[in-house]
């Protein structure tokens, strides 16, 4: 079948936009068990991290979301800035969080988010692991 110049400039711009639309779909719906997780252990820290899910949202926000479990008297890295936003959500434990210099101890179901660019970190001061989700948000 031949197509004309004008045929092909009445189907190009569907193509495209149906193209578009395919990839602002965003992350799908689905569930994700924390046993079927893959756990990556650092052996010299012995702290867990598993992913939990990483790609854009419908509107095409970045996020990704990983669960670490921190052992005790243990921090996940030096503090630290960066250009997305993030939330912990701590679920078990004792956290010292310092964020731009100012240090809150947070427990069982607290949350702390971090704005964009701001000095972060957190340190386990429990005596036992403490496990806690972070959420971040946008772009690098």
């Amino acid at each position: 079948m031949d197509y004309s110049r004008r045929d092909l400039g009445l189907i190009l711009p569907v193509l495209l936009a149906t193209r578009a639309e395919a990839a602002n779909a965003g992350l799908p719906s689905e569930c994700y068990s924390f046993g079927a997780l893959a756990a990556k252990t650092n052996p010299r820290t012995h702290n867990e991290t598993r992913p939990v899910l990483k790609g854009d949202t419908t509107s095409g926000c970045p996020v990704e979301l990983h669960i670490t479990t921190l052992a005790a008297g243990q921090m996940p890295h030096p503090q630290h800035h960066h250009v997305h936003e993030e939330m912990i959500m701590l679920q078990k434990g004792t956290l010292d969080v310092t964020i731009a210099g100012k240090t809150t101890r947070l427990g069982p179901g607290s949350v702390a988010w971090v704005h964009s660019n701001e000095q972060h970190g957190w340190k386990n001061v429990g005596d036992t692991p403490a496990q806690y989700f972070v959420l971040a948000i946008g772009n690098d």
